[in-house]
């Protein structure tokens, strides 16, 4: 499970509108006919119109500056691992995301307790993902890629007459660097672009920076876990505690649909193996023999070189040489789960 919180971002300024945002997340409705259509929710709706959706966001920022966010863009993107075991069913994961805002909201510190109905949030699922320059697969298939674009724009200047060259033996060559290129689907060299292949469901969440009397600031961009501050003479909580926020979130997941997680899914794995590598490798090492090799599979199917699962403990200096090349892997991961807006 991946989750990030993104604020609004338009340089030194955010838009007074979310509306080119909301317009982006309508990209998959619009070749489908209404009853295909995939609708905005919130804690107690499943059909909210984008109309809706754009008016009340924006109409909830009273007394915010300029350089102050409107609202902020959460992102759930569970695992291929964790939608299998849904069955990648849309009516659980809204359950899940209702469930899950309202950890959001008892992870802000303030005077009183926060709850999902003092926020105002709307969210909306995708099914599909397409590959992008910072995917390992665009990556890796760049020079393969570069070259092919060269002779492409040989072909063309060959049939205008302006170069000379065997037409048919560069076709061949493009032909061959199209095989040789490490990554496929459905016989095809990968490009940008192209769709993801799998279960590649996530949601997408518009978060209103002001409650909903629009009087109070909820800022889960935060850098205060939970401090006090004094304003007119009085003190006043405040902070926001994403590491809390992010493990109700896959502690609700786990508890909702009996998910057996895998060490290595752990949000507290990752920040383990981010603070202190070795310690990391000694647990997964630790692990029983058919858990250890599931952790495998996991960070193989992430995108790393894994090598033989039986790696002797003493080889420690290989290990973490591939466990460096999966934090390098879970960065990507945390990119690709970020909208800039």
């Amino acid at each position: 499970m991946y989750i990030s919180i993104t604020k609004q971002h338009l340089d030194t300024t955010f838009s007074k509108s979310c509306g080119d945002f909301v317009d982006y997340l309508e990209k998959e409705n619009r070749d489908k006919s209404p009853e295909l259509q995939e609708h905005f929710f919130d804690q107690h709706n499943d059909h909210v119109s984008p109309k809706h959706v754009v008016k009340d966001i924006d109409g909830n920022t009273a007394k915010l500056r300029k350089n102050e966010p409107k609202f902020y863009s959460l992102t759930i993107s569970p695992s291929q691992r964790e939608l299998k075991h849904i069955g990648n069913d849309p009516d659980k994961l809204r359950q899940y995301v209702r469930e899950t805002m309202k950890a959001y909201a008892s992870s802000f510190y303030r005077d009183f307790p926060v709850s999902v109905d003092s926020i105002k949030y709307y969210a909306k699922i995708e099914y599909e993902r397409t590959y992008k320059g910072f995917d390992r697969e665009i990556k890796e298939n760049q020079p393969y890629r570069a070259k092919i674009v060269k002779l492409e724009h040989d072909l063309v200047k060959i049939n205008r007459g302006e170069l000379k060259g065997n037409t048919k033996a560069i076709q061949k060559t493009i032909d061959r660097l199209r095989a040789e290129a490490p990554h496929h689907m459905d016989g095809k060299m990968i490009e940008q672009g192209m769709k993801k292949q799998g279960f590649q469901t996530h949601v997408h969440i518009i978060v209103s920076r002001k409650d909903v009397t629009n009087q109070l600031s909820l800022s889960p961009g935060s850098s205060h876990k939970a401090s006090e501050v004094i304003l007119n003479g009085n003190p006043v909580k405040r902070g926001f505690d994403r590491d809390a926020f992010f493990e109700k979130a896959e502690k609700t997941f786990d508890t909702l649909f009996k998910y057996d997680r895998n060490f290595v899914e752990r949000y507290s794995a990752h920040k383990m193996y981010k603070k202190d590598t070795y310690k990391f490798f000694a647990h997964l090492m630790a692990l029983p023999t058919n858990e250890k090799s599931i952790a495998f599979k996991i960070m193989g199917k992430s995108g790393m070189h894994i090598p033989d699962l039986n790696i002797p403990t003493n080889q420690v200096q290989l290990a973490l040489k591939a466990f460096k090349q999966l934090k390098r892997t879970i960065d990507v991961a945390k990119g690709t789960g970020s909208i800039g807006i």
